[in-house]
């Protein structure tokens, strides 16, 4: 199974069995919030998302690969354990590049919102559909 093939079936079962094979040890993460090196810091942010959020869910909407740089357009949402329970969604991409081996050796993601834009969907939840 190549690379893009699992990393859209880790993108379905998020944040649930991820498969961690495919990162190098030094892997280097990065989103607005959070930065980092190390692939066991990595597993334990997925582990966060796991425990703290309600519902998480991550819809991928495209993956690419040219060269050693895969492209993915995502969006994440949650219920956030407030006792309103908001349903929180962000808008973003990622760009991973791969190694020789072709292991990922960088995880940056990008948001398609602000951080104050996330924060507010706590407050002022979005309109269900």
């Amino acid at each position: 199974m190549d690379i893009i093939q699992i990393l859209q079936q880790d993108y379905q079962r998020f944040p649930d069995n991820q498969t961690y094979n495919i990162y190098a040890q030094d892997v280097y993460f990065q989103d607005p919030v959070f930065k980092f090196r190390g692939l066991e810091r990595y597993k334990l942010m997925i582990k966060f998302i796991k425990t703290a959020f309600l519902n998480p869910k991550m819809d991928l909407h495209n993956i690419a690969r040219t060269g050693d740089t895969i492209k993915t357009e995502w969006t994440l949402n949650w219920n956030t354990p407030l006792p309103w329970k908001p349903r929180i969604s962000i808008p973003g991409w990622s760009e991973l590049r791969l190694n020789t081996q072709g292991l990922i050796v960088s995880h940056i993601d990008y948001w398609h919102c602000s951080r104050l834009d996330v924060l507010k969907q706590n407050l002022f939840p979005l309109k269900s559909s």
